[in-house]
């Protein structure tokens, strides 16, 4: 069963006076570093992505000088991640399109963003809110869970429940929201045990299942 407006409201409520400015939790401190980390981010964890990158950045941490490291040495610094062969090689044809035609910088439009090898539209829009602060909702496998578990936007793909959570979401929340639900997927409505006694907003949430 859907959520009420009035639901949603209180749900976004609650989860802003918890955090009222969430963060990501994937380190970096220049624009290419959080486009690369969201880019090695895929099926693996911020914690592992960040172990990476500790090692990777103070080596290379732009365009051209990861270009300069090339495929193989990339690979043993990003060889505990998942998936590090193809991300490898989907990061040095980024590095080159950056170069090429972006002057080595990160480009502030979806379209630009997602014609880069290996960024799809859930980087682009992880990019377009954290680094040019459009309100995007970048879907995760979090967020999936939170949207149809709870009710507040239920669908069958990862672009049914980012339309739906657009479509409903009150503007106050949109630049934020999609933080509030990322990592109350990952602490609180977890996929197996779900933590519902401590649920901030197990008064909004309408699964079936839970238990308070």
């Amino acid at each position: 069963m859907a959520m009420s407006q009035e639901q949603v409201q209180r749900l976004f409520e609650h989860l802003r006076s918890l955090d009222p400015e969430p963060k990501t939790e994937l380190n970096y401190t220049t624009p290419f570093e959080l486009l690369a980390a969201v880019m090695l981010s895929a099926q693996s964890t911020d914690v592992g992505v960040n172990k990476a990158t500790a090692k990777l950045y103070p080596i290379a941490n732009n365009p051209q000088a990861i270009l300069d490291l090339g495929e193989d040495a990339l690979k043993t610094y990003i060889s505990t991640i998942g998936l590090y062969h193809s991300k490898a090689k989907h990061l040095i044809k980024t590095c080159n399109m950056l170069m090429e035609l972006h002057n080595g910088q990160v480009p502030s439009t979806r379209k630009e963003l997602e014609a880069l090898p290996g960024v799809g539209r859930k980087t682009a829009n992880v990019v377009l809110n954290i680094l040019f602060n459009q309100p995007t909702i970048a879907v995760d496998t979090h967020i999936f869970r939170v949207g149809n578990r709870t009710g507040l936007a239920p669908g069958k793909t990862p672009l049914d429940v980012e339309k739906k959570l657009l479509k409903v979401i009150p503007q106050e929340f949109m630049m934020h929201a999609h933080h509030w639900l990322i990592l109350h997927g990952r602490y609180t409505c977890i996929a197996r045990k779900p933590k519902c006694h401590s649920c901030p907003i197990n008064d909004c949430c309408q699964w079936p299942e839970k238990i308070i």
